[in-house]
Parts: structure tokens; sequence; C-alpha cells
């Protein structure tokens, strides 16, 4: 009973804790639908506006209309945006773009916890921190039947892999694993 007290006393915690925005290698992130970037136009004329990724993959932007942004990397947005600026609505614009948050890159948490569904991915966000996020395991759930469903590459199909989460919370921190975009952490209800 002991054991089952600072366990749950773990998620809990857990649940609570906020987790710093991942470092992002701009230069090579590609951009994809509900990302946040932020643009500043600096000369002739100060602009800035917070723009989201629409679910077409385009951004609205003044002067321009709409731009298709997903799929591309910061460095050539900021271009593209730059070109269409420069092409009869401002001489020699200077346009900076920033990613300022990534919401395309999701994990999904579903089964017994308390909340279920899409998360952000942060730096190493292992699934301890997936369960914790999603509020933990309800009553339900059982942290001896964890599984991520991780999408193979260039197949149609997932790889399975179990996650004894006790054992993670019994100090075999090697235990857990860290995920990526896309992966599907399946909380299974527990044999009574």
């Amino acid at each position: 009973m002991k054991r089952f007290i600072v366990v749950m006393s773990i998620i809990c915690l857990g649940a609570n804790l906020s987790f710093a925005a991942p470092e992002v290698n701009t230069a090579a992130y590609t951009v994809g639908i509900d990302d946040v970037l932020e643009i500043s136009v600096l000369q002739p004329d100060q602009l800035l506006r917070v723009v989201n990724v629409a679910p077409d993959g385009m951004i609205s932007f003044p002067y321009i209309g709409s731009v298709k942004v997903k799929g591309l990397t910061i460095p050539q947005i900021q271009k593209e945006i730059q070109d269409a600026l420069a092409d009869g609505y401002m001489q020699y614009p200077v346009v900076v773009v920033s990613l300022q948050e990534s919401r395309s890159r999701k994990f999904f948490v579903y089964g017994e916890v308390i909340k279920p569904g899409p998360y952000p991915i942060a730096e190493n966000t292992t699934v301890l921190r997936a369960i914790s996020m999603a509020g933990g395991f309800t009553k339900f759930g059982s942290s001896s039947r964890v599984k991520v469903l991780r999408q193979r590459e260039n197949a149609p199909s997932y790889e399975t892999i179990t996650i004894d989460i006790n054992r993670v919370m019994n100090g075999e921190s090697e235990k857990d694993l860290l995920l990526t975009a896309g992966d599907m952490v399946v909380v299974s209800e527990g044999v009574f």
C-alpha cells in the first residue's frame, strides 16, 4: 500500500509539472499545421504578427495575403515573405521569422489515463512524463500494461514497445522510452 501511495504521488505530482518548449534547430525544422510563427518586418516599416499555421498549411500576412508554409523551413518562409513584400509593397524589406511554438509535433496518450488525447512533444519526453502530462492513471489503469505504438519507417504498420512503468518508477530509468512525434502511448486496464 505504501508503494502504491508513493507511485500515485509521483504520477499526480508529474501532472502538475510544466515542460520547457523544445529547443529546435529552426534551420532544419519543417513547419507543420498548428505551429505558431512570429513574423517581424524590421524595415522599412515595423510590423509584428503572431500567426498559426491553418489546416490547409497556409498563413495570412498583411500586404501579401495567404502564404503556403507547411513543409517549409523557417529560413525558406522568411525568404518567401521577404520576396513577396519586396514585389511591389515595400522597398528592401527586412523580415525575421521565428518559431514561437511547435504544435505540429505531437504524441498521443490513450486508454486508462485521466486526460487522454494529443500532447505537444517536448525535449526528453518519456513515457512516464507522457502519462504524467495526461493526469496519471485512472483507478483502472495498470502501470504494468503500458505500450507504445510507433509508426514503422516506410510501412503502414506500427511497432509495439511494451513498457513496465513500475520498473521505471523503481529506479530502472533505462526502461523508460523517449517518445518521438506520432508515438501513441496506450495504457490498458489492469486485470483484477
